[in-house]
């Protein structure tokens, strides 16, 4: 704390002014006030994704990168990194991944007849296949608008598949879904009323559903996950991670 105060994201102050004790509390300033989780400008999901173990071990490889052949310390602390993006039709998401990031390989995973005429690049590449049967191995797992388009019974089992898909040959990857998360309790009127109206959508056009926290939840452990965090963001979509 006296670092932190030193540096300026906290101040001290006494408690009694006009008195001689030295009692003294920590106050917040602009910086750390940006990390209270119920401000609407809260920078705690950033912070909290900026200290995951993925994204720190790579400090500690810096030396053995300097006198390695890898394109980056990430490369060196994990190896070359993999996702498969589940119905990813034609590739429009997966190609802007693979571009910003070139260390990583990945795969837009659809129906055989949408990646037929596909052409894969350096670290792109196009599968065919049936996510009801099985997924093909990576340490992550994407979802980007599909599983609401599936009944809570073909979501567990495609959830399956894809624990399959990050635990193989010793791993232990993620999920990771964008995707509706109802919150009538938090989100704008305007909001939770497009979400309800995509409801009655999936409902008249297919056997999905938009799903609030605990329904989505009820699919995470019935499919075998451990743990889930979510990240709202602005409008309709949340980002979803899901562990083993």
């Amino acid at each position: 704390m006296r670092l932190l105060v030193h540096s300026g994201f906290f101040t001290k102050t006494k408690v009694h002014e006009n008195q001689e004790d030295d009692e003294e509390l920590y106050t917040l300033t602009p910086s750390s006030r940006l990390i209270i989780k119920d401000k609407v400008t809260s920078l705690s999901p950033f912070v909290q994704a900026m200290l995951d173990p993925v994204l720190v071990s790579p400090w500690q490889f810096l030396g053995d990168w300097f006198q390695g052949s890898e394109l980056t310390p990430f490369e060196k602390a994990h190896g070359m990194g993999s996702l498969v993006d589940v119905g990813g039709g034609t590739g429009t998401v997966a190609k802007i991944i693979s571009e910003e990031f070139p260390h990583m390989i990945c795969t837009v995973f659809d129906l055989p007849h949408v990646v037929a005429n596909l052409t894969d690049s350096q670290n792109l590449k196009y599968v065919g296949g049936d996510m009801f049967q099985s997924i093909p191995s990576a340490d992550a797992v994407m979802f980007k608008w599909i599983l609401h388009d599936w009944s809570d019974e073909e979501c567990v089992n495609i959830l399956k598949r894809c624990k399959e898909a990050i635990t193989s040959k010793g791993k232990e990857g993620k999920v990771i879904i964008i995707d509706v998360v109802i919150n009538q309790e938090k989100d704008e009127h305007d909001v939770t009323k497009t979400k309800l109206l995509f409801d009655a959508l999936m409902m008249v056009l297919l056997t999905g559903k938009e799903r609030n926290k605990k329904e989505w939840e009820k699919l995470f452990l019935e499919a075998g996950f451990s743990h889930y965090k979510i990240v709202s963001s602005f409008g309709m979509k949340s980002l979803i991670e899901v562990y083993p």
